[in-house]
């Protein structure tokens, strides 16, 4: 990660726009103590996390596609890129269930 003033400010307009579009009228978590960077981390895997909890059959794959929009260029030892791996399964599994 950075603690580019700019990059930090970015990172949060992401996921800012992200949370706006995918949990319209979910107020932001209480993001607690630390730095901006911190912070912004963890609104980020509240983002993923709360997709992920909303996701259905019917969405699962868009919601991995929005998920990856926000971690496709970090590293792979990212925290925020790990949790989507992750979540990126179970979305996979979820969208090849019968109803």
């Amino acid at each position: 990660m950075t603690t580019d003033p700019i990059a930090l400010r970015n990172r949060f307009a992401y996921v800012k726009g992200a949370w706006d579009e995918n949990l319209r009228g979910v107020p932001f978590p209480s993001l607690g103590e630390g730095t901006a960077e911190q912070k912004i981390e963890r609104l980020e895997l509240a983002l993923v996390d709360e997709m992920r909890n909303r996701a259905t059959p019917e969405s699962a794959e868009q919601v991995a596609d929005a998920m990856w929009g926000l971690v496709h260029a970090r590293r792979d030892d990212d925290p925020v890129k790990q949790r989507v791996t992750r979540h990126h399964e179970d979305l996979a599994k979820l969208g090849h269930r019968r109803i």
